[in-house]
């Protein structure tokens, strides 16, 4: 079996600041991207419904869903694993991806903070809005945020519910061979769909870790 790659395999945390405040807001219940946005995604259909057919919201909808897993790959990818020179850069890096790998059962930081996660999203607001003009956006931009927060809730769910069925053992089993047996692979935690396209497929061998 390969080394481990994890510090605690415990559900427990580390504080990553000294300011309280910034700690405070650095712990997120995992049920908040969905308490949050799957409301914003409803309200931005709504208005989309006002601009464009149902057939085109829902063929939108589902590019956006695609265009976030895609997101999802590279991100973790080339940023999360971008390896750092700098003290500094080791220091960021650390905080937004090297604490997840070294405590991976933390529940508190398995989902991105809010003070994260909406700025961004507003960003990507402002970026769809330029990218595909001002009918189509609405339904992509939904999809997206909808892509979101099935990552996060998928995330959640590889390291702290035994998911049903073989497809849920597969995405269980999937995710934590990024974590036990080869963090180079893997990269897709929501869907596998861009490691079989960019060949990051991890190898066929059993985590040791499935049933947690």
């Amino acid at each position: 079996m390969s080394k481990r790659l994890f510090v605690s395999n415990r559900d427990e945390s580390v504080r990553l600041f000294k300011n309280p405040v910034l700690e405070y807001f650095s712990h997120i219940h995992p049920a908040m991207p969905i308490i949050v946005y799957i409301p914003v995604v409803a309200i931005i259909l709504f208005f989309a419904y006002t601009y464009t057919t149902i057939t085109n919201i829902i063929a939108f909808f589902a590019g956006g869903i695609v265009l976030w897993s895609l997101f999802e790959y590279v991100f973790h990818r080339f940023v999360f694993h971008y390896n750092p020179k700098t003290d500094f850069g080791k220091r960021i890096h650390f905080l937004s991806h090297g604490v997840h790998h070294d405590y991976p059962r933390d529940r508190t930081r398995l989902v991105m903070p809010l003070l994260v996660s909406v700025p961004l999203a507003i960003i990507f607001y402002f970026i769809f809005y330029y990218v595909f003009g001002p009918v189509f956006y609405l339904p992509i931009f939904a999809g997206f945020i909808f892509g979101y927060v099935c990552y996060d809730s998928i995330h959640y769910a590889t390291h702290h519910i035994k998911l049903p069925g073989k497809a849920g053992s597969y995405i269980k089993e999937y995710h934590l061979k990024h974590h036990y047996v080869n963090p180079d692979s893997a990269y897709g935690v929501s869907s596998p769909l861009w490691d079989f396209v960019f060949m990051t497929v991890p190898i066929k061998a059993g985590t040791g870790n499935e049933n947690q």
